[in-house]
């Protein structure tokens, strides 16, 4: 991407931007959960064994969400620290990065391949596995596990796609893993009868294939940013900033991870199988629907990274005022959606008539405060977006953590499964409040920023020294 692409995202208007860089993110991102979702469709549909078969997948989930948390902390580490580098005009600097998360990405994937592959039994007894359902988990995550390094450096390649200022790349990275897993899907499972490892292999052939392409972007024309094999190494100072700023996300998957393992396991004493494979079925779907609000999330972290890195404060708190009221509007309407809808969506997945009547009433318990999600999800990036990792770590760790895993243990004691399904909107609802408390307390700070930038663009104006951008910046109103 050129000098002037980056320019854009500190002068064009900031709706054109959100639309520009977030509408790719969301399609990408949607097409990328798609596959997830066709997955578990097409195993839940496996002959006489599907509710089984996606109880034993629904196992692999913590080991899974475990993994990807290494690729959102190094990716969106990175991704962040490069929109900050490249908003202080430091390219070169943002390469740095790009070279450095690649390195520790390849690393960091390999050491977790053989770490799970080499205590694949016992993983699969602690994660709940049943004498029905153990088999299925262990012939998915056995395969899966030889796709880690490509999931994990396609991810974080991805992720600096966006930070390059192109994110119609990044969305053709996740369709082409997308279309080869769905085309993939019903060959393998259906075809050549491989079931559950069918599954397996579409999805690594998949993540691959846009792995390469990722890759391939930095080393072509098409990039502003370049991968040089000279900054493919190992840079502790550079490893730890990455670290820093991906922390936040880390926190939530490896929350998530958490939360799907006590899930299952609560589920195991209170649910059995069917327990878990509604859960299976549930997570699948909450996700998916989530994936425009992850998009936008996405589409927001290089426009708040490179205006607060350009001091550009009116528009960093104009992204984020419009980045939540997109989301909290996306969110309003899939709750509606789910509460009419939950049956006939679960009926997809399985005709096993206990597992849709376990499903579909989790499904619309879940979602009760979904409405609140959006807010909360802007919130927590905007200050990973802005370089404030402990705040957005404490975010995160309130509602996976902090509120839920207790809210699970004990609603489950006091209302059996009923109480594992309403834990989800209690803890949606306290950390929502925590929420809104930090970010007004962070908007009263950006206003002070403001107030002080403007004093020294009236000054640099008298000077005639301000720039384009600065001329913009100027016109914003204070209060």
């Amino acid at each position: 991407m050129s000098e002037v692409k980056h320019k854009l995202m500190g002068t064009e208007k900031i709706t054109k931007l959100l639309i520009q860089f977030s509408l790719p993110a969301i399609i990408g991102m949607l097409v990328n959960a798609l596959y997830n979702l066709v997955d578990r469709i097409y195993i839940g549909n496996i002959k006489e064994v599907g509710h089984l078969a996606i109880a034993g997948v629904g196992l692999t989930f913590p080991v899974v969400v475990f993994v990807f948390a290494f690729s959102i902390m190094i990716g969106l580490g990175s991704a962040t620290n490069s929109s900050l580098s490249l908003g202080r005009k430091k390219k070169k600097e943002a390469e740095m990065y790009l070279g450095t998360a690649i390195f520790f990405g390849s690393l960091v994937s390999l050491v977790l391949m053989v770490v799970i592959l080499g205590r694949l039994d016992w993983l699969v007894e602690k994660l709940g596995g049943s004498e029905n359902t153990s088999i299925y988990a262990k012939q998915y995550l056995e395969i899966l596990a030889f796709g880690f390094p490509a999931a994990v450096v396609g991810y974080i390649a991805n992720a600096s796609i966006r930070s390059d200022g192109n994110p119609r790349m990044a969305m053709a990275t996740l369709l082409i893993g997308a279309i080869t897993n769905i085309a993939l899907d019903p060959l393998f499972i259906f075809y050549f009868n491989m079931g559950v490892k069918g599954a397996a292999w579409a999805t690594i052939i998949s993540q691959y294939a846009s792995g390469i392409w990722a890759i391939y972007y930095f080393l072509s024309d098409f990039s502003g940013m370049k991968l040089y094999l000279k900054n493919i190494k190992l840079d502790i100072l550079k490893i730890k900033n990455i670290v820093s700023l991906g922390s936040a996300p880390f926190a939530i998957q490896i929350g998530a991870s958490v939360v799907n393992y006590v899930y299952n396991s609560t589920l195991k004493s209170h649910g059995g199988d069917s327990g878990i494979g509604a859960m299976a079925i549930v997570q699948g779907i909450i996700t998916f629907i989530l994936m425009p609000i992850f998009g936008i999330n996405q589409g927001l972290q290089p426009i708040l990274g490179y205006n607060y890195g350009s001091r550009l404060y009116g528009r960093v708190r104009e992204a984020l005022f419009k980045g939540i009221f997109a989301a909290t509007t996306l969110c309003f309407i899939d709750f509606l959606a789910i509460q009419f809808l939950s049956k006939y969506l679960i009926n997809i997945f399985s005709k096993n008539e206990e597992l849709i009547l376990i499903a579909s009433r989790g499904l619309r318990i879940q979602t009760f405060m979904f409405p609140l999600a959006g807010f909360q999800i802007i919130s927590s990036i905007y200050f990973q977006a802005i370089g404030k990792p402990k705040m957005s770590f404490f975010m995160s760790l309130t509602r996976q953590i902090i509120v839920l895993v207790p809210s699970i243990f004990i609603m489950s004691r006091m209302f059996g499964m009923a109480g594992i399904w309403y834990a989800a909107p209690v803890s949606d609802f306290i950390s929502a409040m925590f929420t809104l408390i930090l970010i007004r307390r962070e908007l009263s700070t950006l206003k002070i920023l403001l107030r002080k930038r403007h004093k020294e663009l009236v000054k640099a104006k008298v000077e005639g020294k301000l720039l384009e951008e600065e001329e913009i910046e100027l016109r914003v109103k204070v209060d």
